[in-house]
């Protein structure tokens, strides 16, 4: 029997923002940028930092970051991301997959597709084509994009017709591998996930793959919450976990910065994954112990 040990964070929206000349905050980044300046205290860098130095003291067999860990997708804040995103370890072993406020406007999709490429890109590859393939041990992290520009106050996501063939390519051929599958996505990848104008536009196409093909484990961002739900599959339930913002401090438990931690367990039965939260424990911004996840 062996087992790997995965991390999950996602949402860091890392701060503060770089100064931006006038021409850059036109249109939707202005609106964003007046936002992040009534919210930036939600985000706390300092609980960021030792939230990620906790996870790494578990010594993690691989790292998952689910997106947003931009703002309002400005040029100079790419390079801040790619540098924080090696505090998560060498991008062998962290894989990144885009949010909304990565993929902000237009003119930000280059900047991502360049910044981030040492953490998206597939096993033997040196472009980010999503979905991407990572195998690790027995265990196959798919990297789907969500991440596309959209209209002022609108924060949804889409994979696109493309995206979803290739994803049932990698999910048949991971399958006939007999390796764990592990999808990693920003937006909650079912009809339910979040509210309109936020969720997954092609939400029901999602469902209708993981229904067909499987999967073995889901994980997500976006709300700022932790949650498990389940999509249907051949092999049954796949849990489906979102996590909590990375940085956030005020708000409920369930919204509070933490992070997940899965224990995959191989067996002679197959697949076993025993879940985790730790993060900012109740009353306090110190980090700790948040008790274990269930997958129902």
């Amino acid at each position: 029997m062996t087992s790997f040990l995965i991390a999950h964070l996602s949402d860091a929206h890392i701060g503060p923002l770089p100064k931006a000349r006038p021409s850059e905050l036109m249109g939707k980044r202005l609106t964003g940028y007046i936002n992040w300046k009534r919210r930036d205290r939600i985000h706390d860098m300092d609980v960021l930092a030792r939230l990620v130095a906790d996870m790494k003291a578990h010594k993690p067999d691989h790292v998952m970051m689910t997106g947003d860990v931009l703002n309002i997708g400005l040029p100079a804040e790419f390079p801040l991301a790619a540098i924080w995103l090696h505090t998560l370890g060498d991008p062998h072993n962290v894989s990144f997959v885009p949010g909304n406020h990565d993929a902000y406007v237009p003119s930000s999709m280059p900047y991502l597709l360049r910044s981030f490429a040492p953490w998206t890109s597939s096993d033997g590859g040196h472009e980010t084509t999503y979905p991407y393939l990572r195998v690790r041990g027995n265990i196959a992290f798919i990297g789907v994009s969500s991440g596309v520009p959209t209209p002022f106050f609108i924060a949804s996501g889409k994979m696109g017709r493309p995206q979803r063939q290739d994803l049932i390519h990698k999910l048949e051929e991971t399958r006939a591998r007999g390796l764990m599958r592990v999808v990693m996505i920003h937006h909650p990848p079912y009809r339910t996930g979040a509210s309109m104008g936020r969720g997954l536009m092609d939400a029901r196409s999602f469902e209708r793959i993981i229904a067909r093909h499987g999967a073995e484990l889901i994980v997500h961002g976006h709300n700022h919450r932790a949650s498990v739900n389940h999509l249907r599959s051949p092999q049954g339930l796949v849990p489906v976990v979102g996590v909590a913002s990375a940085s956030a401090v005020p708000g409920t438990p369930r919204h509070r910065a933490a992070y997940h931690l899965f224990k995959i367990t191989q067996g002679e039965t197959g697949w076993r994954i025993d879940a985790h939260a730790r993060g900012i424990l109740p009353g306090t911004r110190e980090i700790g112990d948040l008790g274990p996840v269930s997958l129902g």
